[in-house]
């Protein structure tokens, strides 16, 4: 009989107790929070032994730091937190949501020139035929919040459709349309308003599943005119015009906080 062996022991990483200082976070954390790069991007940088804290290269992923004391450079260079900056842009219809296109289209970014600021990210995307409200921000905690699926923050869109919707399928939105083995699932939807031969429909969503509108109306034999989206949230996008940026203001900004549960969390 195979003699049994006793129990290897590991070291165990222990988290800061709760009274330690709140600025003690994880290194790809604290490259978050400081606004330099999302944290699977932090985690390739300190993987790759470009980060250093206090002079000192740091290749654990898993290391905390004290953001009120640490000391962190990338590639040699000291990183500083940059001014938090969130803003709302009424995408047109032709742009495709990405900082480089490798077909060279033309992208969210040709609107936004005036802002020199590196790490400014879109909060999600809208395809190139859609139109209407983006979020930008180099806060990536705000963004990867907004966009979980566990806050269930609804966004609004309006869509032109081909024909006149009925009850039937304006219900059928709401109860779940099965398209290519997806059960896809609207929060609400309603007529808007109706031309002779087209129509105006609202359609809330709290998930944010590829082309969902659009293959919503194909599996219902309607063909999508326009897509526009006017809020997320409670943040409307209002009287912007069409290609213009703005900031959000703070009251705009604490109710999406609110929205989200970030109020409770909120950096002091």
């Amino acid at each position: 009989m195979r003699e049994r062996r006793p129990p290897h022991k590991t070291r165990e990483r222990t988290k800061p107790a709760d009274n330690a200082a709140a600025k003690r976070v994880t290194l790809p954390r604290a490259l978050s929070k400081l606004g330099y790069c999302s944290r699977t991007q932090a985690e390739r940088l300190i993987a790759e032994n470009r980060v250093a804290v206090d002079g000192r290269t740091v290749s654990d992923t898993s290391a905390w730091v004290d953001l009120a004391t640490a000391r962190i450079s990338i590639d040699g260079l000291v990183i500083a937190a940059e001014a938090r900056i969130y803003l709302m842009l009424n995408k047109p219809r032709g742009l495709v949501t990405t900082r480089h296109d490798p077909e060279g289209r033309p992208t969210v970014y040709d609107c936004l020139r005036d802002f020199d600021i590196p790490h400014l990210s879109p909060v999600g995307r809208l395809d190139k035929a859609s139109e209407g409200l983006l979020l930008f921000t180099n806060d990536t905690e705000f963004a990867q919040i907004l966009l979980d699926p566990v806050t269930h923050v609804t966004k609004t869109y309006h869509v032109q459709i081909d024909r006149i919707m009925d009850d039937e399928d304006i219900a059928a939105m709401t109860s779940g349309i099965r398209h290519d083995g997806e059960l896809l699932t609207a929060t609400a939807a309603r007529r808007l308003r109706q031309g002779d031969r087209n129509s105006w429909i609202e359609v809330e969503l709290d998930e944010g599943r590829n082309r969902q509108i659009r293959r919503m109306l194909e599996a219902l034999g309607t063909e999508c005119l326009r897509l526009v989206r006017v809020a997320i949230g409670g943040l409307e996008l209002g009287e912007l015009p069409k290609g213009a940026v703005r900031a959000l203001t703070e009251p705009e900004l604490q109710a999406l906080r609110r929205r989200t549960g970030m109020e409770r969390t909120r950096r002091n």
